[in-house]
């Protein structure tokens, strides 16, 4: 591609931000709420999962009419499991820590933790620290698993799955044997 390319694009990005910190003075004037690192996250969601349908169309694969009820039910178990393991856990805190700042323990082997630092940073500190964010880019990365690699997607949510529900008898045995 071109410098002149590059140069345009350059100078529509930095118009970009300009507008979106005045937004931003506007919705927020204390600058509480981040707006130009979650509009990042919101272009990064856009082209990551525009990246997995082009990389499906290169395959020559299509995104099936329906999805079967029981990927719906697995995925949506493992990717809850999943996205409080990444979130919350206190073995995978070592992945969040450059991006957060431990608070307190929380229980059952989690962790309470707030996002840290400026910009892309604590952008990145707040999807870590948020069970509900991950579970958007965990979900979509299990759905294109299910066209891009249906098996290795399943293979995923059942151990995830598994996992989730073994967690939950270990909670009921503890109550029970509490009671």
């Amino acid at each position: 591609m071109s410098t002149q390319f590059w140069a345009l694009a350059a100078e529509h990005a930095t118009h970009a931000k300009r507008r979106l910190l005045a937004e931003g003075d506007a919705y927020d004037n204390a600058r509480r709420v981040p707006l130009p690192g979650y509009a990042g996250s919101l272009v990064a969601f856009g082209a990551t999962t525009a990246g997995l349908v082009l990389a499906g169309r290169r395959q020559g694969r299509t995104l099936p009419e329906r999805y079967d009820l029981l990927d719906v039910a697995l995925g949506g178990l493992a990717t809850h499991k999943f996205s409080r393991l990444l979130s919350k856990a206190s073995v995978t805190s070592p992945l969040r820590a450059p991006f957060t700042t431990f608070e307190e323990a929380a229980g059952s082997a989690e962790l309470n933790e707030s996002a840290r630092g400026k910009g892309l940073r604590h952008t990145v500190g707040e999807l870590l620290t948020c069970p509900f964010c991950l579970g958007q880019w965990i979900g979509t990365g299990y759905v294109a698993g299910l066209t891009l690699a249906p098996r290795a997607a399943r293979t995923w949510a059942a151990l995830f799955s598994v996992t989730a529900v073994a967690d939950l008898l270990q909670h009921l045995y503890g109550r029970v044997r509490t009671s």
